[in-house]
């Protein structure tokens, strides 16, 4: 490998930028031995000189003189960009898994970035990269409740007294939502995963083993066992209307009378 000796004409202003950073000791040590290169190159010395004086090889002197003939001292202080190990991924790949997050797996509520990995083919912090881009949380869903109910005050008063200032011998019962038992059917259309948006949907459900035909069963087997534990001395009360008519099959107005109440279903299936 042989190249003869070049000659290099630093201007002025160069030369002091130059010597400006082999004098800060707050440079960096390659900006230093960049810039004594140059510098050495600029005052004559062969190749050989500035090797030992910069302890650099033959191929690193000539790198950094060619590259303050193309770009000057700026070229000097940052460092060439370098090929990825590997290939980014195309447009294509990246717009399929855009696309496919907009619509839930057969097999679950949402997609999870392993469950995303595998149906297209990438890894999963590659999934993490696109959706961080794209600003999609799908793992995220705002809850809310718009009620027409035109008794909804009156309800929500009765339910949280229960809470605020429990009668004497009381009992709540309340079936919440579990994810062994999520119910999908929402009692109001949400909407759907944007850009910068979570998802929405309904805090609660359309009935599915409370409110329908099945939960009358439930609950004409559970009421008497819970009065049967405590004695006989447990009132039971069942303010909500649709909850009653599963378990009696027709409205009990005298039973929603009773004050105060005793017991409050939370229908969420």
């Amino acid at each position: 490998m042989r190249r003869d000796d070049i000659c290099i004409y630093v201007s002025p202003a160069d030369r002091a930028r130059l010597e400006g950073i082999v004098a800060d000791r707050n440079s960096a040590s390659k900006h230093v031995w960049r810039a004594n290169i140059v510098l050495a190159t600029a005052d004559g010395l062969g190749t050989n000189a500035i090797m030992r004086l910069t302890s650099k090889s033959k191929p690193c002197v000539w790198r950094w003189q060619e590259r303050y003939i193309e770009t000057g001292v700026d070229g000097l202080l940052r460092d060439k960009t370098r090929p990825s190990r590997k290939k980014p991924l195309s447009a294509e790949v990246k717009l399929k898994v855009l696309t496919t997050t907009m619509h839930p797996p057969p097999n679950a509520t949402h997609w999870s970035t392993r469950s995303m990995a595998k149906a297209v083919g990438i890894s999963h912090s590659s999934v993490q990269r696109i959706w961080r881009e794209a600003d999609l949380k799908p793992h995220l869903v705002r809850t809310f409740k718009v009620s027409n109910d035109p008794k909804f005050a009156e309800k929500v008063t009765d339910v949280v007294g229960l809470y605020m200032n429990p009668p004497d011998k009381a009992l709540v019962l309340c079936v919440d939502e579990k994810s062994q038992i999520q119910a999908l059917d929402r009692t109001q259309p949400g909407l759907p995963l944007k850009k910068g948006r979570a998802a929405t949907m309904t805090h609660d459900s359309i009935a599915g083993a409370i409110g329908g035909a099945g939960g009358g069963q439930i609950l004409q087997a559970l009421i008497p066992a819970l009065a049967g534990a405590a004695g006989g001395e447990l009132d039971l009360a069942l303010p909500d209307p649709v909850t009653r008519a599963c378990v009696t099959g027709k409205d009990s107005p005298e039973r929603s009378s009773k004050s105060p109440i005793m017991s409050s279903v939370n229908r969420i299936a």
